[in-house]
């Protein structure tokens, strides 16, 4: 299986790329300097000159705070970009795996949304523009799989682990918004079950988050630091204290049932998948 997988350079295409070759597929990764999503025609030729069978597509803009002054750029990337691929992809029958976000969705409440649930409101341009990739894939293609993600840590590129050992290194006391609920998703769980639907026809739209109940993200530096062996005292606030320039959602629950329902192997724990992590980065606690 001979696969095109976009934004190799981020946390998951890296990974995505590492799991088809251990699994002795071909991976044909591209970036920005190799294929401009956002260019029709190069599109176009790289993915015909690849010879993919199928195209996993993790390219996108994903800098949230930044698309609320960008809001043009960001559509042009995550919509305009993600509709370029589908329509290669329709032309040519390939299946495409598009990865997409919670923040479709509105954030209220505190039942975990669903993967079929409908898409109203999103809060902020990211989600907006992410929801128009989610349109065009399912408007081009029949042979799609969407699976939405949160919280997103892996070795390639920063993330919400890498700043709080940061921070951690240099003061004794931090704040950490504990209204926000959701669950992280390592990309190193995440590329291996994006290559198992790789190899199915299970094809909708997916939820996939790591295992292991529903955490606020102090909750989550918490554990990062005692799983780090760090003595870091995390204070908690609210969203409302903690003003960011997009907003974000209070809940970010992922309802994952329909995983198993279709043959999927569900992700380990997000505290089994932190443990590997703080592994791979040298950071485990020796005590």
């Amino acid at each position: 299986m001979r696969v095109l997988v976009t934004g190799v350079k981020g946390q998951l295409g890296h990974d995505v790329m590492n799991e088809l070759a251990l699994r002795g597929y071909e991976g044909v990764g591209v970036d920005v300097e190799e294929m401009d999503i956002t260019d029709p025609q190069a599109v176009d030729r790289v993915i015909r000159e690849s010879k993919a069978e199928q195209v996993v597509h993790c390219a996108a803009w994903t800098a949230v705070d930044a698309a609320e002054d960008n809001v043009d750029m960001c559509r042009k990337v995550n919509a305009y970009g993600t509709e370029n691929i589908a329509r290669v992809c329709k032309e040519l029958d390939l299946p495409m795996i598009y990865l997409s976000t919670d923040y479709v969705f509105d954030g209220q409440g505190e039942r975990p949304w669903e993967p079929d649930d409908p898409v109203v409101a999103p809060l902020n341009v990211y989600g907006q523009t992410k929801y128009e990739g989610e349109q065009a894939v399912q408007k081009y293609l029949d042979k799609y799989y969407i699976v939405r993600i949160a919280w997103v840590f892996g070795l390639n590129g920063k993330n919400f682990i890498k700043t709080m050992l940061k921070l951690g290194e240099s003061h004794d006391t931090l704040t950490v918004v504990n209204d926000q609920i959701g669950t992280p998703t390592y990309t190193y769980d995440l590329a291996k079950l994006l290559v198992d639907m790789l190899e199915k026809k299970e094809y909708g739209i997916y939820h996939a988050t790591n295992e292991g109940g529903y955490i606020s993200w102090y909750d989550f530096a918490r554990e990062i630091f005692r799983q780090a062996g760090m003595d870091v005292n995390v204070i908690p606030v609210t969203s409302e204290e903690y003003k960011a320039k997009a907003q974000r959602p209070f809940n970010s629950r992922m309802e994952k049932k329909k995983l198993s329902e279709h043959g999927f192997h569900r992700l380990p724990t997000w505290q089994e998948a932190l443990a590997h992590y703080l592994k791979e980065l040298g950071k485990v606690n020796e005590q």
